[in-house]
């Protein structure tokens, strides 16, 4: 059965006077829930400058958890995770709609998986990041939707030119701004010891992946690395938000797939 230990820190940093970020999970209560619904993990920034950017994260989180409560068990986790990222969208985008009389403008990024037997399923929005540590190596499993990004990936711009630009945290996709969202999905087999990271961009525009692998080998105690990061984000920058969530795989179900139905594998 699929075992996993997890913690998570979050922190205004050394700059800001209030936290724009939001984090929040769904434990199974049983090993059948574990078996048929698994587990949810989610972290939201709400956008900096935009009007009631915590009011946008909370709510980007909460509708998530709430709709993975209430979804059906043994559902494909690609797709629910779609339709839950635009129920998210949705409900931001009317929770700034009921703001005030006329309305503001509220948006967040958010990045949230889903781990069941031995499957991850990632959906992202923004700049908020998801990687995989294995043996001490760190992986992004994800990719940033802001302008300058998009511009490297075109061979606009260089990666050098895209960290040095001005314009290099503009998101280009994020929730509440429009009724849909381009929701990016991708699945992944997960193996026992292996440790994923969520986190906001206060955390990775000042820790690398070359930083997170050593800081996160097997055996680490999640509480305290998670405080760990959250220091050395703030150690080298602090002019942001800090949230990381830590999930460590313990065991694992294997599992296989014919004709679109998983099957356990001995």
């Amino acid at each position: 059965m699929l075992s996993l230990e997890f913690a998570q820190a979050s922190d205004p940093g050394r700059v800001r006077d209030h936290n724009e970020d939001y984090a929040g999970y769904v434990e199974p209560l049983t090993a059948a829930q574990a078996q048929s619904h698994g587990w949810l993990f989610a972290v939201a920034d709400g956008v900096g400058g935009q009007d009631l950017g915590e009011v946008a994260s909370r709510v980007a989180v909460e509708s998530l958890i709430s709709n993975f409560r209430k979804s059906v068990g043994g559902e494909s986790h690609t797709g629910l995770l779609r339709r839950m990222v635009q129920a998210a969208n949705h409900a931001v985008y009317e929770a700034g709609r009921a703001a005030s009389p006329g309305g503001v403008k509220m948006a967040t990024t958010v990045i949230t998986c889903t781990l069941r037997y031995d499957q991850l399923t990632v959906a992202h929005v923004g700049d908020s990041r998801c990687y995989l540590v294995r043996h001490g190596h760190a992986t992004l499993l994800t990719r940033d939707h802001t302008v300058t990004a998009e511009q490297v990936r075109l061979g606009l711009v260089s990666q050098t030119e895209a960290t040095a630009s001005s314009h290099r945290h503009l998101l280009s996709r994020s929730l509440g701004n429009d009724l849909f969202v381009n929701v990016e999905i991708a699945d992944r087999q997960v193996l026992p010891g292996d440790i994923l990271l969520l986190c906001t961009d206060g955390l990775h525009n000042s820790v690398n992946e070359d930083d997170m692998g050593p800081l996160l080998p097997v055996d680490v105690d999640l509480d305290k690395a998670s405080k760990r990061l959250v220091a050395l984000a703030n150690e080298r920058d602090g002019g942001d938000n800090i949230t990381v969530q830590l999930i460590r795989v313990r065991g694992v179900e294997r599992v296989g797939m014919y004709r679109g139905r998983l099957y356990k594998l001995r």
